[in-house]
C-alpha cells in the first residue's frame, strides 16, 4: 500500500498530534505537580479554551448544518473522545508512576483494533498484530530503558491503572465507532460542538473549584504550560486529529500513541534528564517500524469502509 497524498497528509496529522500530546504529558506532570488546580479544572480551561477557539475559527469557515439526528452522536463522541479521555488521564497521572502508566497505556492500539474489528469490520491480519506487536516491543524496551519518564505520582493505586485503561478504551472507542460521522462534516465543524458539549458537562459543576484557583501563586512557568495545554495539546493537536481519522485506519491513527513516550524520551534527553543510547535508538526504529507494517495491512472491504 503506497502512500498518496491523502495518506500522507493522515500520516503527518496524526504524528503532529502525538508529538504535542508528548510534550503534553510533560505538562500536564509538571501543572499537576505544581498544585494550584486539580485535574477536573485543567479540563475546564481545556474544553471552554478549546470551544472559544474552534467557534471563533468557524465564523471564517464555510456554515455546515447539523442536524438534531447528528448532534446527540457528536455528544456521545465528545464524552469518549473528550471528556473522559482527558478526565481519565488527568486524573490517573495523579496516582500512577510514568512507568506503569506508560506500560498500561499500550493498550490503546490493541483495543482500538479489537473495536475496530467489531465495529467497522476491519480485518485482524497478521500485518496488522504483528506491527502492533512490533512497536509494542519498541515502546516496553523505551520505557524500561528511560530515567526521564518521571514526575508521576511515587506510587501506583489500583484506580490508576483502572483509569488508564479507561483513558484507551473510551479513546478506542470514539476512533472505531465514530469515524463515519467525523467524515461527515470538515474538522472545526465537528471539533466545535464536540468542545461545546465537553463544556457544558465539565464547567457548570465545576464553578465552586474554578473560583477557588489561587491564580496570584501560578508561577509564570506552570502558567504557559497551562497556556501550552490549552491552546497547542487540545485546540491544534485536537484539529488535526479528524484529519487523521478521515484519512487513516482506526487501529493506524491510534498506533501514533505510542509516539508519545519517545517525545517524552526526547526532551528529557535535550535538557539532560537523560542520555542517548542504542537500546533506544532501537525502540525508536521498531515503533515506527510497526506503524510502517500496520499501515500495510488490509483494510475492511469498500462498502464497510467511508
Amino acid at each position: 500500500m503506497g502512500l498518496n497524498k491523502t495518506t500522507l497528509t493522515g500520516h503527518l496529522a496524526c504524528f503532529g498530534a502525538y508529538c504535542i500530546f508528548g510534550f503534553n504529558i510533560v505538562c500536564c506532570k509538571n501543572i499537576s505537580n505544581a498544585h494550584v488546580m486539580t485535574p477536573m479544572d485543567l479540563l475546564c480551561f481545556r474544553a471552554a479554551g478549546a470551544t472559544l477557539l474552534f467557534w471563533f475559527l468557524s465564523l471564517f469557515m464555510p456554515k455546515e448544518k447539523v442536524p438534531l439526528n447528528d448532534l446527540w452522536k457528536i455528544f456521545i463522541a465528545s464524552m469518549l473522545g473528550l471528556f473522559l479521555t482527558q478526565w481519565s488521564f488527568l486524573k490517573a497521572i495523579t496516582m500512577t508512576t510514568s512507568i506503569d502508566t506508560s506500560i498500561t497505556n499500550t493498550c490503546t492500539p490493541i483495543l482500538t483494533m479489537i473495536v475496530a474489528a467489531i465495529v467497522l469490520k476491519e480485518p485482524i491480519t497478521f500485518k496488522k498484530v504483528g506491527g502492533i506487536l512490533v512497536s509494542l516491543a519498541g515502546v516496553l524496551i523505551l520505557v524500561f530503558n528511560s530515567v526521564g519518564l518521571g514526575g508521576g505520582a511515587s506510587e501506583t493505586k489500583p484506580l490508576g491503572i483502572v483509569l488508564v485503561v479507561v483513558n484507551g478504551l473510551t479513546f478506542a472507542l470514539y476512533l472505531g465507532i465514530f469515524r463515519p460521522l467525523i467524515s461527515k462534516y470538515n474538522v472545526v465543524t465537528f471539533m466545535k460542538w464536540m468542545f461545546l458539549f465537553t463544556m457544558l458537562v465539565t464547567v457548570p459543576f465545576n464553578v465552586k473549584n474554578l473560583i477557588h484557583i489561587p491564580f496570584g501563586q501560578i508561577e509564570s512557568r506552570v502558567a504557559w504550560q497551562i497556556a501550552f495545554v490549552v491552546f497547542f495539546a487540545t485546540f491544534v493537536a485536537y484539529f488535526l486529529i479528524p484529519i487523521g481519522q478521515k484519512r487513516l485506519r482506526p487501529t493506524l491513527v491510534s498506533m501514533y500513541n505510542y509516539v508519545q513516550p519517545i517525545i517524552a524520551t526526547i526532551i528529557s534527553i535535550i535538557i539532560g534528564l537523560d542520555h542517548f543510547t542504542w537500546k533506544k535508538a532501537i525502540a525508536m526504529v521498531l515503533v515506527f517500524t510497526g506503524v510502517w507494517i500496520v499501515n500495510q495491512s488490509r483494510a475492511a472491504a469498500p462498502q464497510n469502509s467511508k
